[in-house]
């Protein structure tokens, strides 16, 4: 079946204050890619219901619970996934990949009747751009090797080597670190904290001096 694709564009309401969560057992970072299987019924009409509307839905990490059964607790801070292409390689099942916006905070949130959340949120605000601190600057080309062997499926342009967020996030999402750290980075709202981390975490590993 060919892959539909729908544009690249920010959501037509992106203060909207309610959005359905999608919660896994992992991290979507603004600018990032996610692929996921979907054959739940409740995410299954998630996704349609995205389709319809060409809008997002919320990806957050999940605190307690499983990615399936029960409605599971999320993690306060998510972000928002567009679909940005799928297949259906057999009935019932969707492949899907997403392209990661805004983060947004969760203020509250309860289950419908399939067991899908519904939750009230607020954006969190975009980090300002700004370059890579000269200090860390050795980041940049450790990260450059590891976009190439990544390749542009993993990780599409446009890449934003000079600018400390994009970094930050990508790094974050790249290393070999578990899901809840992951979601702390995720949750700095300072770019240049987010950096001095990473490269503490690398230097430890004489990665990067």
């Amino acid at each position: 079946m060919p892959i539909f694709k729908f544009p690249s564009r920010r959501d037509e309401s992106p203060q909207a204050a309610e959005l359905q969560l999608f919660p896994l057992n992992a991290v979507l970072f603004p600018g990032g890619t996610l692929g996921l299987r979907v054959f739940e019924q409740r995410y299954i009409s998630l996704v349609t219901d995205c389709f319809k509307r060409e809008s997002t839905f919320g990806i957050c990490l999940i605190a307690e619970g499983a990615e399936t059964g029960a409605p599971a607790q999320p993690h306060k801070v998510g972000t928002q996934a567009r679909i940005v292409a799928w297949d259906m390689i057999q009935p019932g099942i969707l492949n899907i990949t997403v392209r990661g916006e805004a983060r947004f905070r969760i203020l509250s949130s309860e289950a419908d009747r399939a067991g899908l959340l519904q939750a009230r949120v607020e954006p969190i605000a975009a980090e300002a751009e700004m370059p890579v601190p000269a200090a860390l600057a050795t980041l940049v080309p450790l990260l450059e090797a590891m976009v190439a062997d990544a390749g542009a499926e993993r990780l599409p342009p446009p890449h934003r080597f000079d600018d400390a967020a994009w970094v930050g996030y990508r790094f974050s999402e790249l290393l070999p670190i578990p899901a809840i750290a992951r979601q702390k980075l995720l949750e700095l709202e300072d770019p240049a904290s987010r950096l001095e981390i990473v490269f503490k975490f690398l230097s430890q590993r004489n990665l990067v001096k």
